[in-house]
């Protein structure tokens, strides 16, 4: 297979259809894309079981999910964090998604991770308390200094907990941030990284690996 030819790659996740098409990265939901694509040559990875026998029927589709392996991975490990891993040698790996997921890579070995509710699940935590805490996250919030509203107490308790269990595994090597809401996550880390081209990155170093080209 030749990705010069099959241009468009899909990471096909658990709320949207995200599609690099060689210059910019779309969000799709499932239905718009696969109406948009079906009728194109398109290679993806998938954590969406639900939508299996669906984008297996395509037959101009193409699933790598089974090429992309990481040194030190576990079983049931999502095929995008193996991506995100697999874009650098070494980092810590933030996906801020439906979830917020955290891996650490130290020169091409997986050493392990964790995983948070997304940012809006906190949110409709809060909210399941008691009404009057619904809220959303504070933009700018300064985390040096102790909040006095309660939407910034909110966005304090929400955010700089996960910064702390971030920074606890930073240990000064480069961090990086995708997804939805990673790029508002990174600007509470000095010098953060944000990039929505890690997993079709990661997704293009296994296709090398497997000696197939870009």
């Amino acid at each position: 297979m030749n990705l010069q030819a099959d241009l468009l790659l899909a990471d096909i996740g658990n709320t949207y259809f995200h599609v690099y098409d060689g210059k910019k990265v779309e969000h799709l939901l499932y239905e718009d894309a696969i109406a948009k694509y079906k009728e194109k040559k398109l290679t993806y990875i998938s954590v969406n079981h639900h939508l299996g026998e669906q984008i297996e029927a395509i037959t101009l589709w193409k699933n790598i999910s089974s090429l992309l392996h990481i040194p030190g991975e576990y079983e049931t490990m999502g095929v995008d964090r193996k991506a995100l891993c697999l874009s650098h040698t070494s980092g810590v790996f933030v996906d801020a998604g439906s979830a917020i997921t955290v891996d650490v890579v130290e020169e091409g070995v997986y050493k392990g991770g964790f995983i948070l509710p997304g940012l809006k699940a906190y949110e409709k935590s809060y909210k399941g308390i008691s009404p009057v805490l619904e809220s959303d996250l504070e933009e700018g919030l300064d985390l040096d200094r102790l909040p006095r509203t309660t939407k910034e107490q909110i966005s304090y308790g929400i955010i700089a907990s996960i910064k702390a269990l971030i920074d606890k595994h930073c240990k000064g090597q480069v961090l990086y941030f995708t997804g939805g809401d990673g790029h508002f996550l990174s600007t509470f880390f000095p010098k953060a990284r944000y990039d929505e081209m890690l997993v079709f990155n990661g997704m293009k170093s296994a296709l090398k690996e497997q000696g197939l080209t870009c």
